[in-house]
């Protein structure tokens, strides 16, 4: 194969000219490396956490005492995948006859969940005694979230995702089955 100086080059799937770090509600959904199903299971409708979907459950809590212009919606641990929404925040303070002190300079979104990777990725690795196994895959999803509607919409989604895993596109029993019924 001939080399190619585009051969590494990815596409990205963020939105052109987006500023990622003002203030705004994100939908995100990571992925396990392999959709393998890391965190726990589903049973009856409600997800289970083994220990490391507990680390991902505390290391998405860390962000927002981590970084105080995120807040952390709803968000869900699933098998093999996190869905969340967070929320970048404008963290100037002073009233509306004050100016602002000095605004704190704020990570963008990919900084953020950056950070959570690397965070639960150590922290997972370190649990499981496999150093630089990566845990994530390496990209993720987002969508901003522009109304309370789609807000509502999302985070009803989310709520709902662990009641429907027979169904989820994540699910290693769906996954590959073009019909989206279950392969036993």
């Amino acid at each position: 194969m001939k080399y190619s100086p585009d051969i590494h080059h990815r596409r990205s799937i963020r939105l052109k000219g987006y500023d990622y770090s003002q203030a705004g509600a994100y939908f995100v959904t990571l992925c396990a490396q392999n959709k393998e199903c890391l965190f726990g299971e589903i049973v009856d409708g409600k997800m289970m956490l083994k220990e490391p979907g507990l680390i991902v459950e505390d290391c998405w809590g860390w962000l927002s005492k981590q970084y105080p212009h995120v807040i952390l919606d709803t968000w869900v641990v699933m098998p093999n995948h996190l869905h969340a929404i967070i929320m970048i925040t404008y963290d100037g303070r002073g009233g509306s006859r004050t100016a602002p002190t000095v605004m704190a300079i704020r990570k963008p979104l990919g900084r953020l969940i950056g950070a959570f990777k690397t965070v639960s990725t150590k922290r997972i690795n370190v649990m499981r005694e496999t150093p630089a196994v990566p845990v994530w895959q390496r990209n993720y999803y987002e969508h901003i979230l522009r109304s309370e509607e789609e807000l509502i919409r999302t985070s009803e989604y989310i709520l709902n995702n662990p009641a429907r895993w027979a169904e989820d596109e994540n699910n290693p029993a769906v996954i590959g089955n073009a019909n989206g019924h279950r392969v036993m």
